[in-house]
């Protein structure tokens, strides 16, 4: 079952995705291919896990299990920083790259 929240006209995927915080959120907008990620993923780093029940594990499964496969092509939006690709992140980022 996949989760849904519609905004507007607008229809976003609702991913689970742990590790920085254990009940953090990634929206994912599939038409427009763009995820908005928090705190997950950034363009070269990924996301703190040192905060009380952060994990580290978690985190890294996350991204490689739940956004990674949404295909490379999907931009996406940090908390913080400049937008980036999954694809590009799988090339470069020294935590997450393939």
């Amino acid at each position: 079952m996949r989760n849904h929240v519609q905004v507007g006209n607008v229809d976003l995927e609702v991913l689970h995705c742990p590790g920085h915080t254990p009940g953090h959120v990634v929206f994912f907008d599939k038409e427009d291919r763009l995820a908005l990620v928090g705190d997950v993923l950034f363009a070269g780093s990924i996301g703190r896990t040192d905060f009380p029940r952060g994990n580290h594990a978690d985190l890294i499964n996350a991204i490689k299990t739940k956004l990674w496969p949404l295909g490379d092509d999907v931009q996406f939006v940090p908390g913080h920083g400049p937008m980036s690709t999954f694809g590009k992140e799988r090339e470069t980022n020294p935590y997450v790259g393939d």
